[in-house]
């Protein structure tokens, strides 16, 4: 297996991990990154970006699923540390609508931690639905809770998206996809979009599903089929086969439609582990960058079914896989994965298009991380 780009080589165990994934049958195409100080330790790709054997090229980009949530998280620390949106602040200061139904106490910053109580859609709504921002986000207006506000957190793998882009929306009167674009990847020339134009479509790598369906597992252990996490998912169903359509590409789906590579991820999250400046553009303060770290909530998460402690937009630990003070992490459906060290001014991604079956047990990210927060 060929591997293109570029490893220094105090950090060649990243390389050997990705390479291992190759080898034992793990991966048809995909792409790892580390930078520290802002600049690039490790940039590499290999494999092929469809089942016909393209190559994974230098610019091939995928759907990278929930680790487009680190870049709606990354909007929301920039006008909070504008003072344009404050996290203890309740949702219905900015969206006075969301109040219906009991929802007058759900913060901005229990959104950002999951606990706002709001996981799924009630009552569930098509894609087609999903796509259309203002019918989206007045169902969820109009729904009460699913549990008290605050007190516990429960994944929102689609809804949170939803959330923080009508907050955003209301706050700046500008969409999150346009706004995350001009004012985030432009300004870093990152190659990340919430709203991919068709002029980069010849770009995208197909997403290969599991030979086995997908399950709703964690740690290899299936969920109840009447459990929270099967409500939440089929709130708004999909089949998988959306990221190949121009409409979903289109579309701004914060929590789960993004587009990007390792580069891309790792560029974006380097200008947290560097104080909220990189190459000359500063997208906030130091201290507005550290708040992603601060705890939101630690216990048993009511969609995931373990332990999760969560920051600001950001995971601390979920599950057995737990990060240092100064780390912080998140990932996406199939076994996207990145971590952002503000100690040592790291970012590390990985990215890829071979789903993995398991939501919490894909071992390939972990290996690649692992190496990279060793090697560092």
């Amino acid at each position: 297996m060929e591997i293109n780009g570029i490893c220094k080589p105090e950090f060649a165990p990243v390389r050997d991990a990705f390479e291992a994934n190759f080898a034992e049958g793990l991966e048809l195409g995909a792409s790892a990154a580390v930078t520290v100080d802002g600049e690039f330790v490790v940039d590499i790709w290999a494999g092929d970006a469809d089942t016909t054997g393209a190559p994974w090229q230098r610019d091939t980009i995928v759907n990278v699923y929930s680790t487009t949530k680190t870049m709606a998280a990354i909007c929301m620390l920039m006008l909070a540390d504008r003072g344009e949106l404050e996290f203890d602040a309740p949702v219905a200061r900015y969206w006075p609508e969301f109040a219906a139904n009991g929802k007058e106490g759900v913060l901005v910053g229990h959104v950002m931690a999951h606990t706002a109580g709001l996981p799924g859609f009630d009552p569930p709504i098509t894609v087609e639905q999903l796509y259309d921002l203002e019918a989206a986000a007045a169902n969820l207006a109009a729904q009460a809770p699913w549990w008290e506000p605050g007190t516990a957190s429960g994944y929102h793998p689609v809804t949170q998206g939803t959330l923080l882009g009508e907050i955003l929306y209301r706050a700046t009167g500008r969409r999150m996809a346009e706004w995350f674009r001009t004012e985030v990847a432009q300004p870093l020339g990152a190659d990340f979009w919430m709203s991919l134009p068709a002029s980069e479509d010849h770009r995208v790598s197909d997403l290969v599903r599991p030979a086995t369906p997908q399950t709703l597992t964690v740690g290899g252990e299936e969920v109840e089929v009447d459990e929270l996490a099967v409500r939440a998912s089929l709130s708004v169903h999909t089949t998988g086969d959306e990221p190949a359509t121009r409409e979903w590409r289109a579309a701004e789906l914060p929590a789960s439609g993004g587009f990007g590579n390792a580069r891309s991820v790792a560029r974006i999250h380097a200008a947290l582990a560097c104080g909220g400046a990189l190459s000359g553009v500063r997208l906030l303060s130091e201290a507005g960058a550290r708040r992603a770290l601060e705890e939101q909530t630690d216990g048993i998460d009511q969609v995931f079914g373990v332990r999760l402690r969560h920051g600001l937009g950001f995971g601390l630990q979920i599950g057995d896989l737990s990060f240092a003070a100064g780390q912080m992490f998140w990932g996406g459906l199939g076994g996207s994965l990145a971590v952002i060290d503000l100690d040592t001014r790291a970012s590390v991604a990985y990215v890829m298009n071979r789903m993995a079956p398991d939501a919490l047990g894909d071992p390939r990210g972990t290996r690649i991380i692992q190496a990279a927060l060793t090697s560092l």
